[in-house]
């Protein structure tokens, strides 16, 4: 168990507080101080207490009423079965400060999840004990085909979606059944560099084309590798640069995937969260000539446990990708298909999105102001969850020293294969809960790296 003298005077704070729940000394539901008071009691800053509260509020011990104050969460049951758990390699997976990749845990509506799973669970027949369709529930589908239509511009039938356990998943079902060993894929420059492993397993051979102010530079693409069979890209925000695909570069993309029977995957990971004006149209909704795969996830929209991504391919490729999924069962548990149709056919869905949008750009909002006042450039970007702070210097240095003091930012270099450019940290702010609290991370991220 680690050491609750250990670490920033907030950390301390937070294990000392979650002690107290475990062993019952804070009961479920129990009214905290506020922050200004506990503060004054202890006799730090009120900035210490926002952000001990922010990361236990993360963990999912606490939780946030609004003017009514901050309060054990409901769902923690104190005592030895809530001990702290021992972990491979003896660290607990906790959130770290500035963590990509992981939506705000403390805003997704638990309760509300439980209540549709435990009616779901109620409801179950015997038949609901068996393996499911090995592409994916008919309902989750059909639900994930409304919720395209209405908000993403796209034509679909539920034969063409694919529910798979995430991207990593999806991306190896679109190889297997699309590609073989020597074929090309076009990559961005910079891009998700965790995807690029995952690609060589099937023996497809890496084509890097940079991205500049209008996403990807399809001319490049053509220039360098113009017989490639696939291209991955991010074109509502492209990741992790946050620039959009421009519309004739859209147009260009699709005239090559057409003369050239290529396949674009179109990678939409968090085109929800744009803070100005609706999310840009992606390139499967002008898919005339058939060559996109579009590939979403439920991981950065709810909750990374999930486990669950889907895939709508081409009309004409349905038959393949089936014979390909046929050689597994789809891996996601039968209960938590029905409960996410559930919980997007009730509208749930829509409106967890339409409330983590807003409380996105406060965060976002939050942690720019924190980085500004320390004399950092952030980049303009119009959406995502995450942003790229430009520095000066070593940056996979300053990013290495941040993970030795638990700050998980990330070098821009480490996204890049042969392009050039600018040095910056990525960080995501989805999980800072005040300013008060960016303001108290970006104080120990000056302290690690400096300015």
């Amino acid at each position: 168990m680690n050491d609750v003298s250990s670490g920033p005077r907030y950390q301390q704070l937070a294990r000392q507080l979650k002690s107290a729940i475990e062993q019952g000394e804070l009961q479920p539901g129990k009214r905290l101080p506020a922050s200004r008071v506990y503060a004054q009691e202890l006799g730090v800053s009120r900035a210490t207490v926002e952000a001990a509260y922010g990361e236990l509020v993360a963990q999912g011990w606490l939780e946030r009423r609004g003017q009514a104050g901050t309060f054990v969460s409901e769902g923690v049951v104190p005592g030895p079965a809530a001990a702290e758990p021992v972990w491979y390699g003896g660290e607990q997976p906790e959130p770290q400060p500035f963590q990509m990749g992981l939506p705000a845990l403390d805003l997704f509506p638990r309760a509300l999840w439980a209540r549709v799973m435990g009616r779901r669970l109620r409801t179950q027949t015997r038949f609901d004990l068996a393996l499911g369709d090995v592409c994916g529930e008919m309902a989750l589908r059909t639900a994930i085909v409304e919720y395209l239509r209405f908000s993403r511009s796209i034509e679909c039938l539920p034969e063409q979606v694919f529910i798979t356990t995430g991207f990593a998943a999806s991306m190896t079902l679109i190889l297997q059944t699309l590609g073989k060993p020597g074929d090309k894929i076009w990559l961005e420059d910079p891009g998700f560099p965790l995807i690029r492993p995952l690609i060589a397993r099937q023996g497809i051979t890496f084509c890097p084309v940079p991205v500049d102010d209008e996403g990807l530079c399809v001319e490049e693409g053509i220039k360098s590798a113009p017989e490639a069979r696939f291209a991955l890209l991010t074109p509502a925000h492209q990741s992790p640069l946050g620039v959009a695909l421009s519309l004739p570069r859209r147009h260009q993309l699709l005239d090559w995937a057409a003369h050239q029977d290529a396949w674009v995957i179109e990678d939409d990971y968090d085109s929800e969260f744009r803070y100005q004006g609706k999310p840009l149209p992606p390139v499967k909704s002008l898919d005339a000539p058939q060559r996109v795969i579009y590939a979403g996830t439920f991981s950065k929209a709810m909750f990374p446990a999930l486990r669950t991504a889907w895939l709508v391919v081409p009309l004409p490729q349905v038959a393949a990708f089936r014979e390909q999924a046929s050689l597994a069962a789809c891996g996601v548990p039968l209960l938590w298909q029905m409960t996410l149709a559930d919980f997007m056919r009730e509208g749930h869905f829509w409106r967890h999105l339409k409330k983590m949008r807003q409380h996105y750009a406060q965060r976002r909002k939050w942690l720019e102001q924190a980085l500004t006042e320390q004399g950092f450039d952030v980049k303009p970007q119009q959406g995502g969850i995450q942003l790229v702070m430009a520095v000066e210097g070593d940056d996979r240095e300053m990013a290495r020293r941040g993970r030795e003091a638990r700050l998980a930012v990330q070098a821009l270099s480490d996204w890049r294969m042969n392009s050039f450019g600018e040095k910056g940290l990525l960080m995501s702010f989805t999980n800072i809960s005040s300013l008060a609290m960016a303001q108290q991370q970006v104080r120990m991220l000056v302290n690690i790296i400096g300015k």
